[in-house]
């Protein structure tokens, strides 16, 4: 819920401190020249000044208002409407459970609400130690790995309550902790200014890669009229589930 007052008028936000504005303004000219119209480069703006401080403040929605000559009205309003953008201070780690159709069905409800009770927080809230900020999350076009859980919007695919609980005592610990596929992990105020639009310094970031599983790719093999894997495991199975056979019966590996 939005905490709505009815009282004063807030005072103006603050100002960033003089060091901090001059690299912001610097950052913030070289994507806006990226433009053909300045207000078209709001987005990864607000990206920018929440890889400042974590969320988007009010100091943070002044500053892309004075650099696209926009009123901070025009701003607040994608600030509040798209929800990669926090309001409010959150964790290093954002952790969303999918809690869409198929990801549900599989686990999700039920990794979500392990996470809740073990973390001891509800949706949007951040734990004390600042670490971790749960919350459910939307389809991430990933169901052939459902459930699926992102961490600062990467993947861990193919979860479960025990596998998601490991990760985020991981995380809250400070261990390594690697993505299914994709990118090495970083903390969000590291992937908000990759979203903003800056490279990825790390050594072997870029080069990571992380392509759709076999049950994406099985429609497109056929079409090409590869023949398909013989079986497609998922990395949670303890047995090889084999395909149908002619009379429609399925086996398992070792029977």
């Amino acid at each position: 819920m939005t905490d709505v007052s009815l009282g004063m008028p807030q005072p103006p936000a603050p100002a960033y401190p003089a060091e901090v504005r001059a690299r912001l303004e610097a950052d913030a000219k070289e994507i806006i020249s990226r433009y053909p119209h300045s207000r078209s480069a709001l987005l990864p703006l607000l990206h920018l000044v929440q890889s400042e401080e974590g969320h988007v403040t009010r100091t943070g929605m002044q500053f892309c208002a004075e650099m696209l000559d926009l009123t901070t009205a025009e701003v607040t309003a994608v600030a509040s409407f798209y929800t990669m953008y926090r309001r409010r201070p959150s964790g290093d780690y954002q952790v969303g459970v999918c809690t869409n159709t198929l990801c549900a069905v599989m686990g999700g409800d039920a990794i979500f609400g392990e996470l809740q009770e073990h973390l001891g927080v509800g949706n949007g809230e951040t734990t004390d130690d600042g670490k971790v900020t749960l919350e459910h999350i939307e389809c991430n076009a990933a169901c052939d790995f459902a459930p699926v859980v992102m961490v600062n919007w990467e993947f861990f695919d193919n979860q479960t309550p025990e596998s998601a609980r490991r990760l985020v005592d991981d995380l809250r610990a400070g261990r390594p902790v690697e993505p299914t596929r994709g990118a090495p992990l970083c903390t969000f105020k590291e992937t908000a200014r990759i979203l903003a639009g800056f490279p990825d310094e790390r050594p072997g970031a870029v080069e990571a890669t992380g392509g759709a599983g076999p049950a994406s790719l099985i429609g497109l093999r056929l079409a090409r009229g590869e023949k398909p894997a013989a079986r497609v495991v998922s990395p949670r199975a303890e047995t090889v589930q084999e395909p149908p056979s002619a009379d429609g019966a399925a086996t398992e590996e070792g029977e």
